[in-house]
């Protein structure tokens, strides 16, 4: 196709765009980027322009692009058969099931599938407050949750989330939902430095909880670091005295893995990174690499016999028409034999140490305020000056991100999420990225920086 048709076409398509299209997350974008291929790291738009996926699509290509041998399982799935509710079973989800649970590790557990994190976490909040129902304390029902995390777009999900902005014009949303302060060292709630930290922040939740009435808490429910709001990572400490809280008043902990499980971390789970054990998980994103829609909730099955009882109400009445769809879990599982055959988690850690190193001499820009990574993910803080730390603009902040795009790298940051502080760079390539890639990723970075 000769440029003139190439710019024919996309014309013709940004036409059709702006009259039926609504885009996520902004004001209808009237110049969108229209991809349509990628392979590896990279995805390409519609004349030929070729990018570097720093973000891995929204967290979630973590095979990178253009896996064939997954297509072509899905194709095989489908020739078998393609659908069939989970009121009954087929293969694909008893195999992925048992899979996800020797992924998690630690004690059994039971699988529920959903389509999204924003559903995995509903599920998981259902299935809290109708287990201790059951389990003979009814009023506990309310959840701690932290300020700037994100946990879905549903009415559940995100009173869930800490991130005022998501909420603006949807409240009042699920009942029951309390925050506090986060683990953010760089801007400690507390006051406190790293040298001073006795975990004000993990004790912050406990406090919740007794304030609350532990008779009234059903659970806990965190990343095992913050992602999509602002990159924040807890001191080592953190999640095991979560887990110790958790245990003393009775409350569930759940821990959200959508961006952050299937080898994100360095680990095959986020949480594995702290050696804690969890109550349930919730999954997404990297379980199918995005290849097709999934999600699971993973419980313990000592919290699953509570709903084997008799009783027309004791059951988990919660169903989901795709949940759990065939091609969906063949996908998953296929997804999951190229993170082991591939070695990928251990790549992924590999890559985060590369990109942790390549980066770190940014952390003496005048913009930059703090360096921070968890596994495979970096978030660069960026301010207006190192001594106020006052974040750095929302214009800057595009700039950056408008340079490296122009220079043909995709990256991230943390948007909508808590109003003045929008000023997190964020970078999660896909685990098939190259030293190469890891370079240049890097290296425009510093190219964008050095241009404010």
């Amino acid at each position: 196709m000769s440029t003139m048709e190439e710019q024919s076409l996309k014309e013709e398509l940004l036409a059709m765009d702006r009259r039926h299209l609504w885009h996520h997350m902004s004001p209808h974008n009237d110049h969108p980027v229209i991809f349509a291929e990628g392979q590896g790291s990279w995805v390409t738009d519609v004349e030929g322009n070729r990018y570097l996926d720093g973000m891995s699509g929204l967290w979630c290509v973590n095979v990178g692009h253009g896996r064939e041998e997954i297509a072509l399982r899905a194709f095989e799935q489908m020739k078998t058969i393609a659908y069939t509710p989970l009121m009954q079973s087929h293969l694909p989800a008893i195999r992925l099931a048992e899979k996800l649970s020797g992924w998690i590790g630690g004690p059994e557990y039971r699988i529920f599938f959903s389509n999204s994190g924003s559903e995995a976490n509903e599920v998981a909040f259902k299935i809290a407050r109708q287990y201790h129902h059951q389990n003979g304390e009814p009023t506990r029902h309310k959840f701690i949750s932290r300020h700037r995390a994100y946990h879905g777009n549903s009415m559940g999900a995100l009173a869930a989330t800490g991130q005022a902005q998501r909420k603006r014009k949807y409240e009042p949303l699920g009942m029951g939902f309390q925050h506090v302060p986060p683990p953010y060292c760089y801007r400690c709630p507390f006051g406190q430095s790293p040298e001073s930290c006795r975990l004000e922040c993990a004790r912050a939740i406990e406090e919740a909880i007794v304030w609350e009435g532990a008779e009234t808490v059903a659970g806990v429910i965190m990343e095992p670091a913050i992602t999509g709001g602002g990159v924040i990572v807890p001191p080592s400490g953190y999640l095991p005295a979560i887990r110790e809280i958790c245990d003393k008043h009775g409350v569930l902990l759940i821990i959200d893995e959508v961006i952050t499980g299937f080898g994100r971390s360095g680990e095959r789970l986020g949480h594995h990174n702290y050696g804690i054990t969890a109550d349930i998980v919730t999954m997404a994103k990297g379980l199918t690499s995005a290849y097709a829609p999934l999600s699971a909730t993973a419980v313990r099955a000592e919290l699953y016999e509570a709903f084997r009882g008799a009783g027309d109400d004791t059951h988990f009445r919660h169903v989901n028409t795709f949940g759990g769809n065939p091609v969906s879990c063949a996908v998953a599982l296929q997804n999951l034999e190229i993170l082991e055959r591939e070695g990928l988690v251990e790549r992924a850690a590999e890559l985060g140490e590369g990109l942790r190193l390549r980066l770190a001499g940014l952390a003496e820009h005048p913009h930059v305020g703090d360096l921070r990574f968890f596994g495979f993910i970096a978030g660069i803080e960026l301010v207006e000056d190192r001594a106020s730390k006052e974040p750095a603009s929302a214009d800057k902040v595009m700039k950056v991100l408008s340079f490296c795009r122009s220079r043909g790298v995709i990256l991230g940051k943390n948007g909508d999420t808590v109003p003045g502080y929008a000023n997190i760079v964020t970078a999660a390539p896909p685990f098939v990225t190259t030293e190469a890639e890891l370079d240049l990723i890097a290296g425009t970075l510093r190219e964008a920086l050095e241009s404010l």
